[in-house]
């Protein structure tokens, strides 16, 4: 086991005994929302795991130790530092390991550590990708490389209306990584139930995409999967209104000079004011809707 992670008794007796465990992230609880309703939902997506028969992996780095599972009192330590915990991509893990500070993970990095401990499906928001404009500025998120090296299933709203869906996909593409629709044959897009995008297969159950991770990796083929689930239809926001509310913020971002790892934050904190709240409403929701699909996954996947 690597020195530098620490899976908690939960987790760790969970795993011994081949029972279904599903990875949260931690960047949604500090650099997501404002305290305390970060530590709320956070709190809230770990009860939809266990409601759903599989056990909460919530991970991030505090003093520079990978921990997997979270206690409350962790949780709580995040949401109150906020913005002051390092958003942490595979690049930063060195430093803040070394230095032994606290970090919140990334889709990649919560993939990483994921890995280290066994847990094999990961439950998140959505996932980053080619950013608008990076032909000119080679903004691509970490995320995607992570996708095609890593073997973890990521259960998602799709790719973040925010970004290039079209070319994320192009890339994923590129690098092998399958594609999947959980009930439907259109990619969501975060806010939306439709991208306008298909997927390389639809999956209509959590026995189905189990049974095409195990296929995968018993083939020796490294890298995830990309679960697309659509936000419910309940929640779904106005698409005329999101796309207003998008583009104004990407106009925002360009003249502030915003880039790299600031990006999604600052677009996602904009939708949200330009939307009134909404969006974050939605993305509230559609956590906890991933986080139920996961479980499933898991819970067929140990099956």
């Amino acid at each position: 086991m690597n020195p530098y992670v620490v899976i908690s008794e939960e987790v760790k007796t969970a795993l011994a005994n081949h029972q279904p465990v599903v990875a949260l992230e931690s960047t949604i609880i500090s650099h997501g929302m404002p305290y305390p309703q970060n530590v709320e939902t956070a709190l809230n997506v770990e009860q939809v795991v266990r409601d759903n028969g599989a056990v909460p992996a919530t991970i991030a780095i505090i003093g520079g130790i990978l921990k997997v599972g979270l206690s409350t009192d962790e949780i709580e330590y995040l949401g109150k530092k906020g913005l002051d915990v390092v958003k942490c991509s595979r690049r930063d893990l060195p430093v803040v390991v070394a230095k032994g500070l606290d970090g919140a993970t990334t889709v990649a990095t919560t993939m990483i550590i994921a890995d280290m401990a066994g847990v094999k499906v990961f439950a998140t928001g959505g996932i980053g990708g080619v950013h608008r404009g990076a032909s000119e500025t080679m903004d691509i998120s970490a995320d995607l490389m992570e996708l095609a090296q890593t073997d973890v299933a990521v259960v998602c709203a799709g790719i973040k209306s925010i970004l290039d869906i079209g070319l994320t996909l192009e890339y994923l593409e590129t690098q092998g990584v399958t594609v999947l629709g959980y009930g439907t044959d259109k990619l969501p897009a975060f806010y939306l139930r439709d991208s306008g995008f298909g997927v390389d297969a639809r999956v209509d159950s959590g026995k189905d995409v189990a049974d095409m991770m195990k296929a995968k990796w018993a083939m020796q083929l490294r890298g995830g999967f990309v679960v697309g689930n659509p936000v419910p239809e309940a929640y779904e926001e106005d698409k005329a209104q999101i796309t207003s509310a998008i583009e104004q913020a990407l106009t925002e971002l360009d003249e502030q000079g915003i880039t790299g790892k600031d990006s999604t934050p600052f677009l996602l904190a904009r939708v949200k004011d330009l939307t009134g709240g909404d969006s974050l409403d939605t993305n509230i929701q559609l956590v906890y809707n991933n986080a139920k699909v996961a479980s499933a996954i898991a819970v067929a996947y140990c099956a």
